[in-house]
């Protein structure tokens, strides 16, 4: 076998991350508020751009969202780009289509621009964010985590909860004692006094946690007006204390804090922004559109280029001139893809589940990511990365999009369930049970299945009790002392 030099052609496939790759992931996963952010940025830097007006049409997808997610994009959209993929797995689609405008030495400069996504939120948490990182550890189940994020929404600075529980349920298409068991959530989270709708019940919540709220307590919390008043002989006869129980009740009382949300990020909460937009006209079709609000158009200033080109005479000038209109192209192509990304995934949101924004969380489906992302032709990342940090807003709220991506059981259709809205069947039923005849879980599988469920006693049993619903004996015994009481 002889040994030397020689030549070898050989084919292969490698991935190649070029800087505009990378760039085009991270402008995906911001927010619509973070792309405000950074197009400020962007037009600081480059002389070349400038905001467009921002286009109002909304655009139109059928109610079964049959129409093709491009139907449902913003018009500023070219009919040649596709919904932007960013699977590191594929390769670098530019350097077979020698697309001048996408040249990495134009995406690299802008990398060097680009400030990282952490750098640019706001170094101050806020209450919502303090509430929201513990809410997941704390919930039982996936739809009171769902409703407790929803009622973490809806509190001032102050952490009052301003709305209506029945409302609140009537727009979710919940009970309202589930929103009850929310709210208990969040009132549970620190600081305690949050979530409390007056200023009686969070010094209630506090009293509890510092378990002080003994009758006297409570009979003094109750009557905060004679507090005001300077009514304490009238007090300490209604509390049944004497003057030195009464100065420590008083001292314990003015110890509380009557806006616990206050000490959290010092300010006001900023609310959540929508970044998708969802509504039905008066033939009941669904029209999904982007928040153009907070999301500036950008376009070349052509003009303004040619000047400078016309004044560019070294070498070094035309060079930095070529550079910027490349950076522009980029991110306007890059921006437009990354919407018709987001509208693509929002349309599917919308088909799978229909029956939630028609009817409420009962009528969620188990959905995976990879599922929306096998029928717009995507991959997993892609759509993980589009569905974070981001919301939608419907006449039930606003959510955000990963909400909508749940587990399941079988169900006689041959579609499947979602998880959450079998527990909420569960707890509807066994709230609505007769004191005198209490279901068993084997009951409970018959009355689930006879409505389409198709769900193992034991499956029950587990739902049952991740929802704190004792056993049929449990449950007889706590509804008899109820009556008893």
């Amino acid at each position: 076998m002889a040994l030397g030099p020689r030549l070898d052609l050989r084919q292969s496939q490698s991935l190649v991350m070029t800087p505009q790759l990378q760039q085009a992931i991270k402008l995906l996963a911001l927010s619509n508020l973070e792309i405000e952010t950074f197009i400020g940025d962007a037009l600081e830097a480059n002389p070349l751009l400038e905001a467009g007006e921002v286009r109002r049409e909304q655009p139109e997808t059928s109610d079964h969202a049959e129409v093709a997610p491009e139907e449902a994009s913003a018009d500023n959209f070219s009919d040649t780009d596709a919904p932007l993929d960013v699977n590191p797995n594929a390769l670098d689609r530019d350097r077979d289509t020698g697309d001048g405008e996408w040249g990495a030495s134009g995406a690299a400069s802008l990398a060097e621009d680009l400030t990282p996504i952490e750098d640019r939120r706001s170094a101050e948490t806020t209450l919502a964010d303090h509430l929201h990182a513990q809410v997941g550890a704390m919930a039982e189940t996936l739809e009171q985590e769902f409703l407790a994020r929803n009622l973490i929404d809806r509190l001032d600075e102050a952490g009052y909860l301003d709305a209506d529980l029945h409302d609140v349920a009537a727009d979710l298409g919940v009970g309202p004692s589930e929103v009850e068991y929310a709210l208990a959530l969040v009132q549970s989270l620190d600081p305690t006094g949050v979530g409390a709708r007056g200023l009686a019940e969070c010094l209630a919540l506090q009293a509890r946690e510092a378990d002080r709220y003994d009758p006297c307590m409570e009979r003094l919390i109750d009557n905060l007006d004679l507090v005001a008043a300077g009514e304490f002989t009238r007090l300490k006869r209604m509390c049944d204390v004497d003057d030195e129980d009464f100065a420590e009740m008083l001292a314990e009382l003015r110890s509380y804090d009557p806006k616990p949300g206050c000490r959290i990020g010092g300010g006001e909460a900023m609310a959540v922004v929508p970044d998708v937009l969802l509504s039905r006209d008066d033939q009941g079709h669904w029209k999904i559109a982007l928040n153009q609000a907070t999301l500036p158009r950008l376009v070349v200033n052509r003009g303004y280029f040619l000047e400078l080109r016309d004044g560019c005479t070294d070498k070094a000038s035309r060079l930095w001139l070529k550079e910027k209109l490349t950076d522009a192209n980029w991110l306007i192509k890059a921006l437009d893809q990354r919407q018709k990304t987001i509208l693509a995934v929002s349309s599917q949101l919308v088909k799978k589940q229909a029956g939630f924004f028609r009817h409420g969380v009962s009528e969620l489906r188990p959905l995976t990511l990879r599922e929306v992302a096998e029928e717009i032709d995507m991959h997993e990342s892609t759509v993980s990365r589009v569905t974070s940090n981001k919301y939608l807003h419907c006449d039930r709220g606003t959510f955000e999009l990963k909400y909508f991506f749940t587990s399941g059981v079988g169900s006689a259709d041959g579609e499947g369930a979602s998880s959450e809205a079998v527990k909420a069947r569960i707890k509807a039923l066994t709230d609505a049970e007769d004191p005198k005849k209490i279901l068993s879980d084997d009951k409970l599988v018959a009355l689930l299945k006879a409505e389409g469920f198709d769900i193992a006693r034991r499956t029950v049993a587990k739902y049952r009790e991740a929802m704190g619903v004792g056993s049929s004996v449990q449950r007889r015994r706590q509804k008899k002392l109820a009556a008893m009481g």
